[in-house]
């Protein structure tokens, strides 16, 4: 029996003709995605201001929804899942803070598809599409232009790139949703990369374990295994989203060797509660996949309604701190709007130092002092010369 009750696998609404093997069936999912005002009102009772904002939706980011996600929302009103999947009249207002470009991804980029921000890693943006577009998306600038598989010429600029700079040790495929690409297409671009002697980690990120779990299939997973080591990065924002089909996917992933991790992002009104996130956390950490970032809300375009302050945030990561194991934590973020990269947010329990004495006070109260070695004592590892020069590889990567 399995410790924690996932959510129930969504049932094909009764009032409409699709067959079980249509539902399970991936490319019926992404032919069938919903777009149009009439293809939400087939599953969703909307409301007044719902149905309003399909008349403007030329001003909006683009719209689409798996018929298997759209069905998790249960047709609720306040439902979580609903309010990141339905488009909303407050994507045309700004009040706070607005970019189209939050990440500042094009001061970096280096072909059209391919971005550099930091010096051991690259990001290959090999396809714009997804098969559901996430309202607090962070990449407006480029997805939902459904240009679907980067250009030959393209993707040949991106490896040429870096095959060019042997201090990118990792490759990053992202987008857009790299497994709405097929198998075939997907094993060649792992092949070129794999073929470039210094590229030792590949990292995937996709959000269809979520949105469209049955894409994972036994046939994916040997082609992830067959280039190893390669670590799947998931995109859980909210304990419903991990149904029994969900849950048994990210297993499936595991089994095959493949380090799995979970980027989430907090959102206003739908998971900015520590206890979501821990419920999120444990039941992640249950399927062998490790939470790895709470990130704050990018400041994209149309994403104000959305974004929870710092504050709140850190309230969450506070009041986690202690109650969740550490294999459980994520770790609080905030992208640096503007290309200024990632920062990182951890309580602080230290209350004052006395030279070389820190003082701290712990999370239940506990108090505790450290006595630090003075700086005249410390000295450099005798062998730090022997990986010098492949830290210098790296550091001057982007020269």
């Amino acid at each position: 029996m399995p410790l924690f009750k996932f959510e129930k696998n969504p049932t094909i609404p009764a009032h409409l003709a699709i067959a079980d093997s249509d539902w399970l069936n991936p490319q019926w999912q992404m032919q069938n995605a919903l777009k149009s005002l009439s293809d939400y009102q087939t599953y969703f009772n909307l409301q007044p201001d719902e149905a309003s904002v399909f008349h403007e939706s030329s001003e909006l980011f683009n719209i689409r929804c798996t018929p298997y996600y759209a069905t998790l929302a249960k047709d609720r009103p306040h439902h979580p899942i609903r309010k990141i999947l339905m488009p909303n009249q407050k994507e045309l207002v700004s009040e706070n803070q607005e970019m189209l470009d939050p990440l500042g991804e094009k001061k970096n980029q280096k072909s059209k598809r391919l971005i550099h921000r930091y010096s051991d890693r690259a990001l290959l943006l090999i396809t714009d599409f997804c098969s559901v577009y996430c309202r607090y998306c962070t990449r407006k600038h480029f997805t939902g232009q459904d240009q679907v598989l980067a250009r030959k010429e393209e993707l040949d600029d991106a490896l040429s790139y870096i095959r060019a700079h042997p201090g990118i040790k990792e490759v990053i495929l992202s987008g857009g949703d790299p497994l709405t690409l097929s198998d075939s297409v997907l094993d060649r671009v792992l092949f070129e990369i794999r073929k470039i002697e210094h590229v030792e980690i590949i990292r995937i990120g996709s959000r269809m374990p979520v949105v469209c779990p049955q894409r994972i299939t036994e046939d994916l997973c040997k082609i992830l295994k067959k280039y190893k080591p390669v670590y799947f990065m998931n995109h859980f924002n909210h304990p419903k989203e991990i149904t029994e089909l969900a849950a048994e996917k990210l297993e499936m992933v595991v089994d095959h060797g493949v380090p799995s991790f979970n980027q989430m992002v907090l959102l206003n009104g739908v998971n900015n509660h520590e206890a979501i996130v821990q419920a999120l956390s444990r039941r992640l950490l249950y399927l062998r996949v490790k939470p790895y970032y709470m990130f704050q809300c990018d400041p994209s375009q149309g994403t104000d309604y959305l974004r929870t302050s710092i504050e709140n945030s850190l309230k969450i990561q506070k009041n986690l701190w202690g109650h969740l194991s550490g294999l459980a934590m994520p770790t609080l973020a905030v992208d640096i709007p503007d290309g200024g990269g990632k920062t990182y947010y951890a309580p602080s329990f230290e209350t004052h130092r006395t030279e070389n004495t820190i003082h701290y006070k712990g999370w239940d109260g506990i108090e505790g002092k450290y006595i630090s070695p003075p700086e005249s004592d410390i000295i450099n590892p005798i062998d730090a010369e022997d990986y010098f020069a492949e830290w210098k590889t790296i550091q001057s990567s982007k020269n």
